[in-house]
């Protein structure tokens, strides 16, 4: 890197045009964090897990349902997909009650004179 003084003045020009006022600033700060709250609500684990858990609980739920006897006589005679199917179910239902009931809270905005860190 070369310690041109012209260089420095030059990349100072470049931005010269480019004045915010803090209302502007403010506005944008404001709405880059509804928009994180929105995405951290919308791409919550809970709701993923939860929703996996209650499609793949359907699926063996009700392939358990629809087992011959001879799939059940060789798991010992235990419907295996039937629990693990009800299991599954159980597991999602709770993942998505638990967001249902504690969603996910937005970040606290810091004091207005507090120093930023």
């Amino acid at each position: 890197m070369s310690e041109n003084p012209d260089h420095a003045e030059h990349s100072d020009h470049r931005h010269e045009g480019f004045h915010y006022s803090e209302a502007d600033v403010q506005r944008e700060v404001t709405e880059l964090e509804s928009k994180s709250a929105t995405a951290a609500r919308i791409f919550d684990l809970r709701r993923i897990i939860g929703g996996l858990f209650v499609v793949y609980g359907v699926i063996v739920t009700i392939t358990g349902i629809t087992d011959s006897q001879s799939a059940i006589d060789k798991a010992q005679g235990v419907n295996i997909n039937l629990w693990t199917g009800i299991g599954m179910l159980l597991l999602g239902i709770f993942f998505l009650a638990w967001l249902k009931l504690r969603p996910a809270a937005p970040q606290p905005l810091p004091p207005e004179g507090s120093p930023e860190e």
